[in-house]
């Protein structure tokens, strides 16, 4: 029997207002969008910049192994992503199940594959059904002392626009009467991804400032 308890349980009320943190839970859509909307600049083409990929990164001031085994665990996604939500194990072993809350009524599928040598975390996900999980977002924790001469680390995030993205392969798996695609998002991708990018810092850097595991221990029971 799996146990899951609240994501996020650990930081108790800082949650509701941590600095740079933004879930669905305290800003809902109408609240988010102007938020992304306002970190788009028009002073440089946007489709010639993230036309086929979309590269975000950031420093954290945490521990690169443990920042690696927490974002391993496919549950991470349910603390730091921006919409991503209630995560239960499916009957095919390492395949998760999420609510992604940006579509209504939609579920996705996850599954994640790490290397631990190369600290490589590839989340492959899809929308609607888990037999092809074309959504794939490439992450790799780097150790900073080596890159950037101090202590935490480097996270590289990236993926590439499927053409899935564009037209969806599996509308048959689709719920009725769903006003949005994930690719319909598209061109809020770099914004949104660095958003939660913020969201991935905030967290594993008050973790680590005040002595709690970068990956909780529910996680690991």
């Amino acid at each position: 029997m799996t146990v899951t308890l609240p994501a996020l349980e650990d930081l108790g009320h800082v949650a509701d207002d941590l600095p740079g943190l933004v879930r669905i839970e305290t800003h809902d859509r109408k609240k988010a969008t102007p938020i992304i909307l306002d970190m788009l600049r028009s002073v440089y083409p946007h489709d010639q910049v993230f036309g086929e990929f979309c590269p975000v990164q950031a420093y954290v001031d945490a521990p690169p192994r443990e920042l690696f085994n927490w974002l391993s665990d496919t549950r991470s996604l349910e603390e730091w992503t921006y919409s991503l939500r209630g995560f239960t194990p499916t009957d095919e072993s390492g395949l998760w199940v999420a609510k992604d809350r940006l579509g209504d009524n939609t579920k996705c599928f996850t599954r994640t594959v790490s290397n631990a040598d190369a600290m490589t975390v590839d989340y492959h996900c899809a929308w609607d059904q888990g037999e092809h999980l074309w959504m794939i977002y490439l992450m790799r924790v780097v150790d900073a002392q080596v890159v950037l001469n101090k202590p935490g680390s480097v996270v590289l995030w990236n993926n590439c626009k499927h053409p899935f993205y564009d037209n969806n392969a599996y509308p048959e798996t689709a719920p009725p009467e769903r006003p949005v695609w994930v690719g319909d998002f598209w061109e809020m991708f770099s914004a949104g991804h660095q958003l939660e990018m913020d969201n991935l810092k905030a967290i594993a850097e008050y973790r680590h400032h005040h002595d709690l595991p970068i990956k909780p221990e529910w996680m690991s029971r």
